[in-house]
């Protein structure tokens, strides 16, 4: 049967389905549709014919979605124009958390550098931003841009198609997205198929973006990424902590404990009783201090983070441990029901987890004393390093729950950095079959997808029970999700504009699994 691609092809399988009206009908318009549809009818496009624009270039297409706007070459300029009620579009070398208030409102991100696991792609799909990155003839200069020899001014109108990757001059009127019934009753019926076998959450870090996942059809969080929080007036306060010289760490902690706990009541507070795992921070300290300090490292992604940054100054997980038992007892006493998990990012080794698992479990009963908290959050691990993987048996002993972070799993298993390989080294990769495809879009079927079954079946056996999710940027691929759902996860969880995609494409999944 060829998929349904089009809207026109979409609501006559929906019509015939239900006119059918057997369970078998259903099953069969849920197979029949390309998930690429999907993707197109929930982000907006350029009006066809909307402008005489010019091609500028081209780059990695990494958050679907068409925008226009004025030419911003920094965060500061797009407030600025946002003040002024203009709609913009950032064009930069490349992103940092520091750069987060300005991308949440733009309508469009542009990089010279970077790929589909960069800051700015991970960033941008999250907040459904449409985004080109790894532009490799952009150059950026003090108040203009060139693309391949075209200068560009600051506050220029310029355009950017995050499906194809292509950037133009000029403004392209933009459509808005609308609620199709026949895509709701598509989604429901591929709900149905999933039911309790595997969940589809969501990678959300605020109140604003649960509300937009549970729109979409999330059942819950399976990644809250707790550096996405250090941010506004929490940087300072963040890079203050990291300042090993400041003599006023303790104040610092408590400042940061009040804005953490305050973070957390909403968006447990939003979640209700659905699942929300909170990730310890973890993040290269590159991108809160800067990379021009006198002892930045080297190869940061590979540096102090995660775990090892809890190991030097523990004082900071500690500190999320509380705020987060803090407000779980604030909902509680609101008569409320939030189901909190707490993830330890980046574990190597067994014995990292059980020190750092102490500390954390310590912090959570002494508040839970003093709160009168009874239900405690479980407490797992997230598996992206090789060593990880290949240890899953000891580590599962320390741990409630696994979730394996695939771009870090990626990124280390082939020893490619997901920031700088794409563009030009991938292409060549891709062009003479070295690799089948990029394996930071679509998952490495000959070690990487192994390596997470293998994994999850010695964890298994080590704990039998122990759920195991997936969180990385894969979750939101259909290819990948089907290989994913082979190797037996409970859940993938994916940006929140990318569940409606999921949501068809686990449900595909297991379909094709059944008729196997």
């Amino acid at each position: 049967m060829s998929k349904a691609k089009t809207l026109s092809d979409l609501q006559k399988l929906i019509n015939a389905a239900e006119e059918n009206g057997t369970i078998e009908a259903r099953w069969e318009a849920v197979a029949a549709v390309d998930p690429q549809l999907v993707q197109q009818l929930t982000h907006p496009d350029f009006v066809p014919n909307s402008a005489n624009v010019s091609l500028l270039a081209s780059g990695t297409p990494v958050s679907p979605g068409a925008a226009s706007g004025l030419l911003c070459l920094s965060a500061e300029s797009v407030l600025a124009a946002d003040e002024r009620g203009d709609k913009t579009v950032l064009v930069c070398s490349e992103t940092t958390p520091a750069d987060e208030i300005g991308m949440r409102l733009t309508e469009g991100i542009i990089t010279a550098r970077g790929g589909i696991s960069s800051h700015a792609a991970v960033v941008a799909r999250g907040w459904g931003v449409p985004a080109v990155v790894g532009v490799s003839s952009l150059e950026i200069k003090n108040d203009h841009a060139i693309f391949g020899g075209m200068k560009i001014n600051e506050g220029e109108p310029i355009s950017l198609d995050g499906t194809s990757g292509e950037v133009f001059s000029g403004f392209k009127e933009v459509t808005a997205s609308e609620k199709i019934p026949e895509l709701e009753k598509l989604l429901d019926w591929a709900d149905e198929i999933r039911g309790e076998r595997i969940g589809v959450l969501a990678n959300a870090d605020t109140e604003k973006d649960l509300v937009a996942a549970l729109a979409f059809g999330a059942e819950g969080i399976g990644l809250c990424r707790t550096e996405h929080m250090f941010l506004g007036d929490q940087l300072s306060l963040i890079q203050r902590f990291l300042n090993e010289d400041d003599s006023s760490t303790e104040n610092v902690l408590e400042e940061l404990e009040e804005t953490q706990k305050s973070d957390f009541v909403e968006l447990f507070r939003a979640a209700g009783s659905l699942p929300v795992t909170v990730r310890l921070l973890d993040a290269p300290l590159h991108e809160f201090v800067g990379s021009s300090q006198p002892d930045s490292e080297y190869n940061p992604m590979l540096g102090t983070r995660g775990v090892r940054l809890a190991l030097l100054r523990h004082e900071l997980y500690r500190m999320q441990a509380r705020s987060i038992t803090k407000a779980i007892s604030d909902l509680v006493e609101e008569d409320r029901e939030p189901s909190v998990l707490i993830m330890i990012p980046l574990v190597v080794e067994r014995k990292e987890l059980q020190i750092i698992r102490s500390w954390i479990e310590e912090e959570i009963r002494e508040t839970a004393k003093i709160t009168g908290l009874k239900d405690l959050p479980q407490i797992g691990t997230m598996i992206e390093t090789p060593r990880a993987a290949l240890s899953a048996s000891e580590i599962a002993k320390e741990a409630d729950f696994f979730s394996f972070g695939t771009n870090d799993l990626t990124q280390m298993v082939f020893g490619f950095s997901r920031d700088d390989i794409e563009k030009e080294v991938m292409d060549e990769y891709l062009k003479l079959n070295i690799l089948p495809a990029n394996p930071f879009k679509i998952l490495d079927e000959e070690v990487v997808v192994p390596l997470i079954a293998a994994a999850t079946r010695a964890a298994r056996i080590a704990k039998p029970g122990i759920e195991v999710g997936v969180c990385g940027e894969h979750g939101g691929d259909p290819a990948s999700i089907d290989l994913l759902v082979e190797t037996g996860v409970d859940y993938v969880s994916c940006s929140p504009f990318r569940i409606p995609v999921t949501r068809l494409a686990t449900a595909q999944s297991l379909i094709r699994q059944d008729k196997n």
